[in-house]
C-alpha cells in the first residue's frame, strides 16, 4: 500500500520540479520575445537587425495608426505612455504640446542612435534588450 501513495507524491513532486523553473523564468522570455517579435516585425529585409529606415517606417505606422484625430499631430493621450511628458516636450521642436509626424521621427532617429553604440547603424536583438533599444521599441510597436 505505501507504495501506492508514494507514486503520486514522487509523480507530483517530480512535475513541481520540472515546471517551477519554467516558470520562474517566464517573465525573462517574454521580455527577450519581445524584443525578438518586433525585431521579426520591423526588419522588412531579413537580416535579423534593424536599421534606421527601418525603423522609421515602423515609427511612421505607429504615428498614423496613433493620430486618431486626423490633425497631423499626436499628443500624451495618443502615445498612450509610448514617450514621457519630459521626452515629449524635449522632441516638440514648435513647443505646441504635440509632435508632427517629422518630430516623432526625429525622435525615433534619436533614440536608434542611442541603441547603436558600436555606430554601425544596424540593431540587432542585444542591442534592443538594452534600456536604449527598449526605449526605442516604444515608438515602434
Amino acid at each position: 500500500m505505501p507504495m501506492t501513495l508514494t507514486r503520486p507524491v514522487l509523480a507530483a513532486a517530480l512535475g513541481a520540479a520540472l515546471v517551477l523553473p519554467a516558470a520562474l523564468s517566464t517573465p525573462a522570455l517574454a521580455k527577450s520575445s519581445g524584443a525578438e517579435r518586433t525585431l521579426k516585425m520591423v526588419d522588412t529585409d531579413k537580416d535579423g537587425t534593424i536599421d534606421l529606415a527601418e525603423a522609421q517606417a515602423a515609427g511612421g505606422k505607429v504615428f498614423d495608426a496613433a493620430e486618431k484625430d486626423k490633425d497631423g499631430t499626436v499628443d500624451a493621450k495618443e502615445l498612450k505612455g509610448r514617450v514621457s511628458k519630459k521626452d515629449l516636450k524635449a522632441a516638440d521642436s514648435d513647443s505646441d504640446g504635440t509632435l508632427d509626424r517629422k518630430e516623432y521621427l526625429a525622435l525615433v532617429e534619436s533614440r536608434f542612435k542611442a541603441a547603436d553604440p558600436d555606430g554601425d547603424g544596424k540593431l540587432d536583438a542585444k542591442e534592443l534588450k538594452t534600456p536604449a533599444g527598449r526605449s526605442l521599441l516604444q515608438l515602434l510597436k
